[in-house]
């Protein structure tokens, strides 16, 4: 029900009606908007509108409903107003055009800018054929807008226009409704309510006070699982030993520790673990380190000795004092023999889930803007992330990740 108080305005939801021929609903669910307290504000694209019309919507709405960016007779700028004042954007049915404009950004019609000029959390219920359904481009597309954080709600399986049966039904107006519910008290993904800790980085060991012992990690794998578990809902601490911009919209909301060495990333995680639901070992992590020289080595005192010692297990010890129904993933960073040597590290570790590199593919590893990885759990089964960028990488972890929490794993 709406969380409005006597003295405060109800939530404000614009309902975006793109085109096809499941809008009918969409009526149903305005109804159902309008009779739980909302203020409603319809959009229906110029498609739309051949399938239903704006008098309809209008009359059932808090305000008349917009079908144009220009000659709306209340604002200049009716998309930054709508977007700007929304509490919820909900696109009922939300086609393959539709999606594929809003993924790509093409503001071209009023809905499209509308979600493009709104911070406010996006719900889309997808309705469309089965075989457009199932075309990679629409299924790209909407992997786009997750991990951007964009809630997708259905299809279904039934009946379809034309007498055709199969995948693309939209969701029924009550379960639309039941969701809007849901994202209003606070539900933004599929780790809403999740405490995420991921590391970040290669650790940097100190040789002298200029140089270091380092590695080729340039940190891009652990940043983007930082913003794709946020824009799941996740509450996100990301422990990291470089800096990287995070993206405009997650700078306040990922609280970021920096630290340098192997030893200063163990102390971190493991504080910081005990409270946290998931635990991502993504950063490269140095196997030895030095006793490092207090000034700075010199060539013309001759070549330096350097003992090495090995750097504490931060894995082996979040492993050792895991909680109860928490995740811990690592990762595995190998060059020959990948499957073999994964496999072992799986057994070895005891991790919930092991994501695994072959660096020296193309494409993928360090210092890319793109990954490919399989994915080990418990069961041993490999599941292979093709080439794709390091966000849809971070996407495909991080539901295996909330699949597991909510089974109760380990």
């Amino acid at each position: 029900m709406p969380s409005a108080t006597p003295n405060s305005s109800p939530p404000r939801i614009v309902l975006g009606v793109a085109g096809g021929i499941a809008a009918y609903k969409s009526v149903e669910l305005l109804r159902r908007l309008r009779d739980a307290g909302y203020f409603v504000s319809p959009i229906l694209t110029p498609d739309a509108t051949r399938f239903v019309g704006a008098v309809t919507f209008s009359a059932l709405a808090s305000e008349p409903a917009r079908t144009s960016l220009f000659g709306d007779p209340v604002s200049p700028i009716p998309h930054t107003a709508l977007g700007q004042g929304a509490d919820l954007i909900v696109v009922a049915p939300a086609t393959a055009h539709l999606i594929a404009r809003y993924a790509t950004g093409l503001a071209d019609d009023l809905l499209v800018a509308t979600l493009l000029a709104s911070r406010a959390p996006v719900l889309l219920c997808p309705a469309m054929h089965t075989e457009m359904w199932e075309q990679p481009s629409v299924q790209e597309n909407l992997a786009t807008l997750r991990r951007r954080g964009v809630l997708v709600l259905g299809p279904l399986d039934g009946a379809l226009a034309g007498g055709d049966v199969g995948t693309g039904r939209l969701v029924e107006p009550i379960d639309i409704f039941q969701m809007i519910e849901h994202i209003l008290e606070g539900y933004r993904g599929v780790l809403s309510g999740r405490k995420v800790l991921v590391s970040a980085g290669g650790t940097r060991e100190a040789i002298d006070p200029v140089r270091v012992l380092s590695n080729r990690s340039s940190g891009r794998q652990g940043y983007a699982l930082a913003q794709v578990a946020h824009r799941l809902g996740a509450e996100v601490t990301l422990v990291s030993t470089v800096h990287l911009d995070l993206a405009l919209d997650t700078v306040r909301a990922i609280e970021v520790i920096h630290v340098e060495s192997a030893a200063q990333l163990h102390e971190a995680m493991m504080e910081r673990a005990p409270t946290s639901d998931c635990v991502i070992m993504a950063a490269a992590v140095a196997d030895f380190t030095v006793a490092p020289s207090p000034v700075k080595l010199k060539r013309t005192t001759g070549l330096p000795t350097l003992r090495f010692e090995p750097t504490t297990d931060i894995v082996h010890d979040l492993v050792a004092k895991r909680r109860d129904g928490q995740i811990i993933v690592a990762f595995a960073a190998e060059t020959n023999d990948v499957d073999r040597n994964a496999l072992t590290k799986l057994r070895q570790k005891d991790v919930d889930l092991l994501v695994v590199n072959d660096v020296t593919s193309p494409g993928a590893g360090f210092e890319h803007a793109t990954n490919a990885v399989t994915l080990l759990g418990r069961d041993e089964v490999a599941e292979r992330v093709s080439t794709r960028s390091k966000e849809d990488v971070s996407l495909a972890i991080l539901t295996r990740v909330a699949s597991l929490l909510s089974q109760g794993a380990p």
